[in-house]
């Protein structure tokens, strides 16, 4: 969801602070007394194209890495491209606009991908039912903004403290127009290099997808692997190498360490298929044990602020202010009582749904209720943490497995079971997901409009129509693609899912035939207590690395093959992006990467199509492990090459352009 550009956890980084601090207290781009076109229609189109494409992209992405990536740098650089370059217009206030749908849309694909794919995977669903998921993404994409933005005032405008990283990197994109032409370039090289690769891969069979290899020794197993994914290179030298090393060393616990300590070869059998079978039915709860504290931890920091942010909702104001007084253009957000009127059309719609799911109206009640209040505390919790860490930081897995536990619980405590429960427990966690996501990412662009000197409510309300229009599009793409890969079907090319995986193993454990192993669950809690211990080490002896949980947990669910291209990418990220352009969100390594990203997963996509209706014409062979290897050294070198060049206009900060224009 997003930007910087996991759903992953860190904590405040005070480095990061003092760095973007005199942005976040800079003075609006433009001036609250100036009017500008902001929403016209071509700012409206272009952003429903946007939200749509990246929507897409990020299904495919998450599906198959379980991570999704940011679309606001890469949507503002596309649209200052088509506004000034095709259409010699455009101010920076439509550029925003365009950029925010885009970010609402793909903010819906991590809500979608981590759950709904789990109602195929218990047997509930036999395909992806269209108006079942289109209304979870589009109840979930419209309480998490109207949950978001009466607290945009306290959380936004009135703490300083809180950075919103990823809206202030935005922002300085917006500004810094000028390097549009440029940035342009390096988005559609990675485009067209990380579409060519994947074309290569799956539309012909070249390139292998997976390298990789185990031994057995007495009845240890010991694996290697790494996915031939340009598409996860371009992820990690997003996210950069601390958050890479974190995934990576989550790998090396589960796949390194405890793979063969446990052991399981049985005489005569594959060693890679039994790495498999034992990573997928043990192992990966792991993870699920430590991204549950990961959540709970999120949540105790940062209570406090969550407690003043709520409680600064009784400021909430329409677009009128005291006495009658005329409140600032960039000081009205959406009337309350519109955001009480959406919420309650919301709620009632979620309860009709919940009944249509389950078919009985005391469970859709029970459900919808939960839904109601775990949304809202989620939201909260992902909005502060959006602004300490940034919203692709933010433990979106561990408060979705939250949220999924306390349904559980509560039909559980009811004596409410089978398949009405599995139904309503992932109906919930569907619904809170979606409204979590899209929250973290309404702040962050919230934040820029802040800084750009947007009007809210113009933002509040394109922000509503980002999430409608792409609801309509995600039942479609997750048919193309489970006709065409198989979605968690565990089978060689498919679309591994490991959240959505993940949801539907721990429901069935709840309510179904299957059981869960708490001992790997147990074992993954202490793991999580033991990093925040030396986490909180690390802090007092002020060390820069820090042993956060999320990132850790995430490692161990997914698979090790995964991990080593994001280290890769992280790797490149340290060693070359520092020495060209410094830490820069908008530098020709980021934008290089978010095309390689969008390239190979739009490309998936489109392969999608003519396999789903003519699944003869794909090729019925492997591609050669040597020159798939070949291959993506080449891409990596490129990546290099680029990454160590200095972009254009790299210089230009915020302050000095807002006194240009001002």
């Amino acid at each position: 969801m997003p930007s910087g550009y996991m759903n992953l956890t860190t904590e405040f980084s005070t480095e990061f602070s003092k760095e973007y601090m005199h942005m976040a207290q800079a003075q609006p781009y433009i001036s609250p007394h100036r009017t500008i076109p902001e929403v016209t229609i071509v700012s409206i189109l272009l952003g429903i194209v946007l939200s749509i494409v990246m929507a897409a992209a990020n299904t495919y992405v998450g599906l198959y890495a379980g991570m999704t990536v940011s679309a606001s740098i890469p949507a503002a650089v596309i649209s200052m491209a088509i506004l000034r370059g095709l259409f010699r217009r455009g101010t920076i206030l439509e550029n925003n606009i365009v950029q925010t749908m885009a970010s609402t849309g793909e903010s819906l694909a991590a809500g979608v991908i981590f759950t709904v794919p789990a109602l195929l995977m218990v047997g509930a669903w036999q395909e992806f039912k269209f108006w079942p998921t289109t209304l979870i993404v589009l109840i979930g994409g419209i309480l998490g903004i109207v949950f978001m933005v009466p607290m945009r005032r306290a959380l936004i405008v009135q703490r300083k403290d809180l950075i919103y990283p990823e809206g202030v990197a935005c922002s300085e994109v917006l500004v810094a127009g000028e390097e549009g032409g440029s940035g342009v370039r390096a988005i559609m090289l990675g485009l067209g290099i990380g579409a060519t690769f994947k074309f290569l891969l799956a539309g012909v069979h070249l390139i292998q997808e997976t390298v990789e290899g185990a031994v057995a020794w007495g009845r240890r197993i010991f694996y290697m692997g790494t996915d031939m994914s340009v598409m996860l290179v371009g992820v990690g030298y997003i996210v950069d190498l601390h958050i890479a090393v974190l995934i990576t060393i989550g790998g090396a616990i589960a796949w390194l360490i405890a793979m063969p300590i446990m052991g399981g070869a049985a005489p005569g059998s594959v060693p890679l298929d039994t790495a498999w079978e034992l990573w997928s039915t043990k192992i990966r709860y792991m993870g699920v044990g430590a991204m549950v504290v990961g959540g709970l931890y999120s949540i105790w920091n940062v209570r406090r602020g969550i407690i003043a942010g709520v409680a600064g909702l009784r400021s909430v104001r329409g677009n009128e202010g005291t006495g009658g007084a005329t409140v600032l253009r960039t000081e009205r957000d959406m009337p309350f009582q519109w955001l009480l009127f959406i919420f309650l059309g919301a709620t009632f719609a979620t309860f009709v749904f919940y009944d249509f799911l389950v078919g009985s109206m005391c469970i859709a009640l029970v459900t919808t209720l939960v839904m109601v209040v775990t949304a809202f505390l989620f939201v909260a919790v992902a909005t502060y943490i959006a602004g300490l860490v940034g919203s692709s930081n933010s433990p979106v897995s561990g408060m979705t497995i939250c949220a999924l536990l306390i349904a559980a619980g509560v039909l559980l405590a009811l004596g409410i079971k089978g398949e009405s429960a599995i139904l309503a427990t992932l109906g919930v966690a569907g619904v809170v997901c979606c409204a979590t996501c899209t929250s973290g990412d309404v702040a962050q662009d919230l934040k820029t409009g802040v800084l750009v000197g947007a009007t809210p409510t113009k933002q509040q309300w394109t922000e509503m129509l980002g999430a409608l229009v792409p609801a309509f599009f995600f039942a479609p793409i997750l048919t193309l693609l489970h006709s065409a890969y198989g979605i968690g079907t565990g089978e060689a090319g498919s679309l591994r899912a490991p959240q959505a995986a993940l949801f539907a193993s721990i429901t069935e454990g709840f309510f179904g035939d299957g059981e869960l192993p708490w001992l790997m669950v147990i074992i993954g809690l202490a793991i999580g207590i033991a990093l925040i211990i030396v986490d909180k080490g690390l802090e007092r002896r002020g060390s820069k690395f820090r042993a956060h949980v999320m990132p850790v947990a995430v490692g161990i669910y997914l698979p090790l093959s995964l991990d080593i291209p994001i280290l890769i990418g992280g790797i490149l990220r340290h060693t070359l992006g520092r020495r060209s352009a410094g830490e820069s969100s908008h530098g020709p390594g980021v934008l290089f990467g978010s095309g390689l990203i969008a390239g190979e997963a739009l490309m998936g996509i489109g392969l999608a199509i003519p396999m789903y209706f003519w699944p003869e014409l794909v090729p019925d062979r492997e591609g050669n492990a040597l020159i798939s290897i070949l291959i993506f050294i080449a891409v990596v070198g490129v990546y290099a090459i680029l990454a160590s060049s200095r972009p254009k206009g790299s210089d230009v900060s915020l302050e000095k352009e807002s006194h240009t224009e001002r």
